[in-house]
């Protein structure tokens, strides 16, 4: 147990702008998750969840990696995926 203690933890490699990022797409993420929620037609609402769940995921994927690893080539993969992702959603779906 001690050996646990004795190793030197690596720390994460932080970046502002990415931090920012991340937030800005937390914000997104909830207002279209609320605008979805507010569709009447039940259809029309499970097919945008459906459609929005690959943007929702890679949102919560970047966001986790960040917060355990920090900054790096793949978190910043994450994040063009989820800005690829989020304009793809945008341009197939009217909110």
């Amino acid at each position: 147990m001690d050996e646990l203690y004795s190793m030197a933890k690596r720390r994460r490699k932080l970046s502002p702008e990415l931090e920012k990022n991340i937030s800005l797409a937390k914000k997104q993420i909830e207002l279209i998750t609320a605008i979805i929620h507010d569709i009447d037609e039940d259809d029309i609402q499970e097919e945008y969840k459906s459609a929005f769940l690959p943007v929702m995921s890679t949102y919560l994927s970047l966001d986790q990696m960040y917060k355990e690893v920090g900054f790096n080539d793949d978190t910043t993969k994450l994040h063009e995926l989820y800005l690829t992702n989020l304009t793809k959603f945008k341009n197939e779906y009217e909110l």
